[in-house]
């Protein structure tokens, strides 16, 4: 079944919509409070920006550390719909929260919600991967896992602007507004998932959650193959986000841009990734094809070095739109996109079907937690290599040489990737 119709199905449709908008508010919160606490700091609270910046996004990723053991076992031992919908309860609840936290002026109530919001994202994340294995065919989970996928990063671009205009604006109500009217939306799609049974409703929920992040992991590497395609969806995650972290200064820096040109370099990226993840389905005749991935990291790796090469050393002067210099960094970022989606969808695919039924949620969710590592050991790399003096177009440049290291080790350690690949290139 083609992606437009699986997009007219029950089974698929409320689960989308649910995810899409699930994202979509966290971006549209995150970003109107990080933008509002930058620019009206000396109304919340004496901490510098940066701080207060780097402080909301630590917070909103703890509860993945802390959270995505239970959370894939509480996917295994219930139903996914109705966790969903408990899930998208708590998210109106959490949005009222806030709502609140604006009306008191009170920093500490809008970082709990925050984190809060980190926990109920946490708690959808093996939902969403675990429940397509029982409600699409095998030949259906490329395409679902690419629909997830580009929906997934469309609500982050989305939420990305709305919350900055939201913040611009400078009127919380309407902050609290507009996400309370998604997050009850995104509970009323989710009342139309379709009931997906517990696959072991007699599991004990371990309730110390480092020792459960332990078995999981320890589970995790049963299958050889399915753990290094874990650890490379987490390493995808590391290498987009060094880029997408980077954006604002190197439009501001390296192209001499404003913030709208920020805007332009993120649609571009997340533009590629959709539509590489969509292309997945067609190229890989709609099931599981692994030759894919070693495609998705060659070109990972050649436009990460092409941008670092067609970065200029001076900024442009003019209408920076009209020239061929960030005509080429766009394209790179539209090339950079479409690989990485055609890099993970497969991967994707891959936890789902190789994960025992009964373990699936938190194989899954041992991927949330190593990714949350991956992005967080990223970013302090990066501010390392920057910090040391190591311009942005030359860390472009080392990433796109790790990822090409990475991505050897991997085809190595799984040499299934690399024989697919050349299976794949015979066809």
């Amino acid at each position: 079944m083609s992606q437009a119709n699986l997009l007219r199905r029950r089974r698929f449709l409320p689960l989308f919509v649910t995810q899409f908008l699930g994202a979509l508010n966290d971006n549209v919160f995150k970003n109107a409070l990080v933008v509002l606490l930058t620019f009206k700091t000396v109304q919340w609270t004496t901490l510098s920006p940066g701080i207060l910046s780097n402080m909301a996004a630590g917070i909103f990723i703890l509860p993945f550390f802390l959270f995505s053991a239970t959370a894939g076992q509480l996917a295994d031992k219930y139903d996914k719909a109705r966790i969903a919908q408990l899930v998208k309860m708590l998210e109106i609840v959490i949005i009222l929260l806030a709502g609140a936290g604006f009306a008191a002026h009170s920093l500490v109530l809008l970082m709990t919600a925050l984190f809060l919001l980190g926990c109920h994202s946490t708690l959808f994340g093996p939902v969403k991967y675990a429940i397509l294995p029982q409600h699409l065919h095998e030949d259906e989970l490329i395409g679902g896992n690419a629909l997830i996928e580009a929906g997934t990063f469309v609500a982050i671009l989305v939420g990305t602007l709305v919350g900055g205009l939201l913040a611009a604006a400078d009127d919380t109500l309407w902050i609290t507004g507009t996400s309370l009217a998604i997050a009850v939306a995104g509970y009323l799609a989710s009342r139309f998932i379709p009931s997906a049974p517990a696959p072991d409703p007699g599991l004990p929920v371990q309730p110390n959650p480092f020792v459960e992040i332990a078995h999981v992991i320890r589970h995790a590497r049963v299958d050889r193959t399915v753990f290094i395609g874990i650890l490379g969806i987490s390493w995808f995650w590391l290498y987009g986000a060094m880029f997408l972290a980077q954006f604002p200064a190197y439009a501001k820096d390296v192209l001499g841009g404003n913030e709208y040109v920020v805007t332009v370099l993120l649609a571009a990226f997340i533009v590629g990734i959709g539509s590489g993840s969509l292309a997945c389905e067609r190229m890989s005749g709609r099931r599981l094809e692994l030759g894919l991935v070693p495609l998705g990291a060659i070109g990972l790796t050649v436009f990460g070095l092409d941008l670092a090469w067609a970065s200029p050393d001076v900024p442009p002067e003019g209408t920076l739109l009209g020239q061929w210099t960030v005509l080429h960094v766009l394209i790179d970022l539209v090339l950079l996109g479409i690989f990485g989606g055609i890099f993970t969808v497969p991967l994707y695919t891959l936890m789902q079907e190789r994960s025992e039924p009964s373990h699936r949620a938190r194989i899954i969710a041992a991927n949330n937690i190593l990714n949350a590592c991956f992005m967080v050991a990223g970013a302090l790399g990066a501010v390392a290599l920057l910090s040391s003096g190591v311009s942005i177009p030359a860390l472009f440049a080392i990433g796109a040489v790790c990822n090409g290291l990475v991505a050897a080790a991997m085809f190595v350690r799984a040499p299934e990737f690399a024989r697919r690949f050349v299976a794949w290139l015979k066809r």
